[in-house]
């Protein structure tokens, strides 16, 4: 369950930012942020501790620059957030890996992952309302929070049947 949040924020991560960049004319730029996405996959994949704190820097100073020169706030916000959810999540399987085998470990990843998802929620939520404010509220925009939503709302189903 942890796994699968953990692959589709970086995935997010690093698509908005790659698509907020594009937007603006930075393709190369973007290539970047997607083969760097692909490396982070790979560092979980290879369980490399330090690259989610490292990719955490790097998304966030990328998002801060787009929101310095003034692109799309909801992909520069989306690209944050799902950057922090990424490296929570990483730090947090770590810790399930060290718990006792008598824990509730179930238990503490679904109030977990509930957490945090109801912050990348008020987060998107934000970042919708300053682009309606904008008037930048586009389709695309629209297209991620319904995949945001259908994304939770398959892991609520997942609970609910377990």
């Amino acid at each position: 369950m942890t796994l699968i949040a953990l692959i589709s924020s970086i995935v997010i991560c690093c698509a908005s930012l790659a698509y907020g960049f594009a937007q603006r004319g930075f393709t190369s730029f973007s290539i970047w942020i997607l083969i760097f996405g692909a490396g982070w996959l790979f560092a979980v994949w290879q369980e490399w501790k330090w690259y989610s704190a490292v990719a955490l820097f790097l998304a966030t100073v990328a998002s801060a620059f787009g929101l310095w020169f003034g692109f799309t706030p909801g992909w520069m916000f989306a690209g944050g957030i799902f950057a922090l959810f990424a490296w929570d999540m990483s730090d947090f399987r770590q810790r399930l890996r060290l718990m006792a085998k008598d824990d509730n470990v179930r238990g503490i990843e679904r109030r977990h992952l509930l957490r945090i998802s109801l912050l990348a929620l008020f987060g998107l939520f934000f970042a919708s309302i300053t682009m309606l404010v904008r008037v930048q509220f586009t389709f695309e925009w629209g297209v991620l929070l319904v995949f945001v939503i259908l994304l939770g709302l398959g892991q609520l189903l997942g609970w609910l049947k377990k």
